[in-house]
């Protein structure tokens, strides 16, 4: 189980000051631009009856009662949007394979044979190079990603960028994040933790070229090698929900045990410990109480469509 350093601020950013972020940060791309517009615009709607955590009812005895909670179902007007997440960990590249019919191209779609790449990523250029189609996938330096890769140099060697659906990509976190093996409520509450740390990178970039990178700077992510059908199950049935505060998004933080949350995260607010987590999931607790242990007066938000 990997183990998060410590994130060294805490954002709840509220949907107009998010979009002005948004509309500063143009990167290599402009094919996400439409779909993040509209998920700004719509970005947590005021669905009360299905967003807020349920209150914790009691026994006789004063002791709250798990299980009474329902999770809050799917809705088939979330939006997907893309994610750009920086594949930091496996710099320096040296072999990226597009897998099956897909191929790699310049930015002005000139055709990169094979050969060609391998001797790019050996030189300091400033071509950029994409690689795969949005529903395929591209090995880089053996481990499997879906979606687009990027390939730039900036002088400090070469980066390669996953440009991937944020569901494909909480799913991945999941799994690298948590044994996929663990209570389903557990994975679910990672799940809605994973999305809502991912989007406020979304809306504040670690850079012009990317998000957030797949480290646990971040929050780890492996590509395909960590996404299971168990955290694919987590990652759907809490498809599109995020934590909000007070009409806000949250940033929301977590490490392995209370241990390393006391440390690392205490001065900063809530903050959410995985075996934690698991512990209440093994206790009978829905993974929206699990949330509501750990962060507080948060509620539960959907990434919608407008209408």
């Amino acid at each position: 189980m990997r183990l998060l350093r410590p994130l060294l601020l805490t954002l709840i950013a509220s949907v107009s000051t998010a979009a002005t972020v948004a509309s500063l940060t143009g990167g290599f791309s402009s094919s996400t631009t439409s779909e993040t517009e509209a998920l700004l615009s719509a970005l947590l709607e005021g669905d009360h009856s299905a967003s807020r955590f349920p209150q914790h009812s009691t026994d006789q005895a004063g002791e709250q009662e798990p299980n009474q909670a329902t999770a809050v179902a799917p809705d088939d007007t979330t939006i997907d949007p893309l994610l750009r997440v920086a594949l930091l960990s496996q710099q320096p590249i040296r072999v990226v394979q597009p897998q099956g019919l897909s191929t790699c191209s310049t930015m002005a779609g000139e055709p990169v044979a094979p050969a060609s790449l391998k001797s790019l990523l050996t030189a300091v250029s400033r071509t950029r190079v994409r690689c795969g189609t949005p529903e395929g996938t591209v090995k880089v330096n053996g481990r499997t990603y879906q979606g687009i890769i990027h390939l730039f140099n900036r002088g400090q060697g070469w980066i390669a960028v996953n440009e991937i659906n944020m569901e494909r990509y909480v799913s991945s976190v999941v799994g690298a994040e948590m044994p996929s093996a663990w209570n389903e409520e557990a994975l679910k509450a990672q799940a809605v933790a994973a999305r809502s740390y991912g989007l406020v990178h979304l809306i504040r970039p670690a850079s012009s070229d990317w998000n957030l990178g797949d480290t646990t700077r971040w929050q780890a992510y492996a590509g395909q090698a960590s996404s299971t059908a168990q955290t694919r199950k987590a990652t759907e049935a809490t498809r599109g929900l995020v934590l909000s505060h007070q009409g806000g998004l949250v940033e929301s933080l977590y490490a392995a045990t209370q241990a390393i949350v006391d440390e690392a995260h205490s001065h900063l607010g809530a903050s959410m410990s995985q075996h934690g987590a698991q512990k209440l999931a093994q206790q009978g607790l829905t993974y929206n109480q699990i949330l509501d242990r750990y962060y507080n007066g948060a509620t539960l938000a959907r990434i919608r469509r407008d209408g």
